[in-house]
């Protein structure tokens, strides 16, 4: 039935349509659904390349039991600026933890990057992100730290001396330069193996062509970054009220 719950066995379809390579749109066609929301039920349960039927469904349950529970006292969702719906944008940021983890960031840390882009400041303190995820402190100080080491964050002090975590324009840019210099260091670690292999040998020549097709892309990444960098800094253009 469009429009309401995914049923186990649509779930089940989903994950066949998945092994058989077919599209979302494709999918969707088939269970007479929204394109989006395949998309949304794939990556908020593991990823095309992780998803299960019956772990899905399980895991839908468990979210529709915690949300008919009252919540604790204290633990109430913060209340939603500009008139936003608190469960879409819960919803939202858990697809956005999905897809974080599905890209290798450990669980927690997919958590805490995916409330600091969703944040209209784009910057909490540790109690606030202790407080918005309902986890610990060392928790936080955990995935803070990695974030960190990885350039996805920095940290500031605010006004009242707090420290602050940011994900700003800027990161992001810096964020993309580390990429491609830990590319780089691929680049220049694989060319250490051709004269150790023995120029002209099989693996040696292996390594030689990982490092030009590694060097290239490294290369390639910082000029596109750097050429698209003010995108960052540059506000979208209002909607247009023509209406035809």
């Amino acid at each position: 039935m469009p429009g309401g719950r995914l049923t186990q066995q649509e779930r089940q379809q989903i994950a066949l349509g998945l092994a058989d390579d077919l599209a979302y749109a494709e999918i969707a066609r088939r269970l007479d659904r929204p394109t989006s929301t395949v998309t949304r039920e794939v990556m908020r349960n593991g990823g095309p390349a992780a998803y299960r039927a019956e772990l899905a469904h399980r895991a839908t349950e468990r979210r529709a039991h915690r949300r008919r529970q009252p919540a604790p006292r204290g633990s109430q969702a913060p209340e939603q600026a500009h008139g936003r719906d608190a469960e879409a944008v819960r919803a939202y940021e858990e697809t956005f933890t999905t897809l974080f983890t599905a890209q290798g960031l450990p669980t927690m840390t997919s958590r805490v990057l995916a409330s600091l882009y969703t944040t209209d400041a784009g910057s909490l303190t540790a109690s606030e992100l202790v407080q918005r995820l309902d986890v610990s402190p060392a928790s936080i100080s955990k995935a803070i730290t990695f974030l960190e080491s990885q350039g996805l964050i920095r940290r500031e002090r605010d006004e009242r001396r707090r420290e602050r975590y940011v994900v700003d324009d800027d990161v992001m840019y810096q964020s993309t330069i580390a990429g491609a210099r830990a590319n780089a260091l691929l680049a220049e670690t694989a060319r250490q193996g051709v004269s150790v292999l023995g120029p002209g040998t099989p693996a040696a020549t292996r390594l030689e062509n990982i490092a030009r097709y590694v060097d290239f892309i490294a290369e390639s990444i910082a000029r596109a970054a750097d050429q698209a960098r003010e995108i960052l800094h540059t506000k979208p253009a209002p909607p247009s009220d023509t209406t035809t």
